[in-house]
């Protein structure tokens, strides 16, 4: 029987945690590995106890909603919380990131970031990806497994 791959079955970690944003304009979802065990997750939306943009809409300013926390930030401020260090982890996340979210996670000691989708990667993060020796790869994911051929293997 085939299973998933280590990058498939963390990046379908990173597709789950997105279902929980609270954010209306994109639905982003990251997962903080580290010897292949989920450290940390995190998703797009509010600070906690703060109002959330699928309710009382989004906060923008100069194009961009402040109300929002990036999923990449919430799973290392995670880590900051529960005291995990995040120094030579890896981070799946189902859109690349932002450069801001680029420099926490350089920041974080993080060595490698594995994401699904293309969204307005910045220039600038991927150069400053390139300097700091951060490993970056594009696992694309099908959010689609059939269980129906898992089972029909199993028989």
């Amino acid at each position: 029987m085939e299973r998933l791959s280590w990058d498939q079955y963390f990046m379908a970690q990173s597709h789950l945690l997105a279902s929980r944003s609270t954010c209306t304009r994109l639905v982003v979802g990251a997962t903080i590995v580290r010897d292949k065990r989920i450290i940390a997750g995190g998703y797009n939306g509010s600070i906690v106890g703060g109002p959330h943009c699928i309710d009382v809409g989004c906060y923008m300013i100069d194009g961009h909603c402040v109300r929002t926390i990036h999923a990449e930030m919430n799973a290392i401020l995670q880590c900051a919380k529960f005291g995990e260090p995040t120094d030579g982890a890896e981070i799946y996340v189902t859109h690349y990131p932002c450069l801001q979210c680029c420099k926490a996670i350089i920041q974080a000691g993080i060595r490698a970031v594995y994401y699904a989708k293309d969204y307005k990667n910045d220039p600038y993060a991927q150069e400053l990806f390139e300097a700091a020796k951060v490993t970056v790869k594009k696992v694309p994911f099908d959010a689609v497994i059939s269980f129906r051929s898992l089972r029909e293997q199993k028989n």
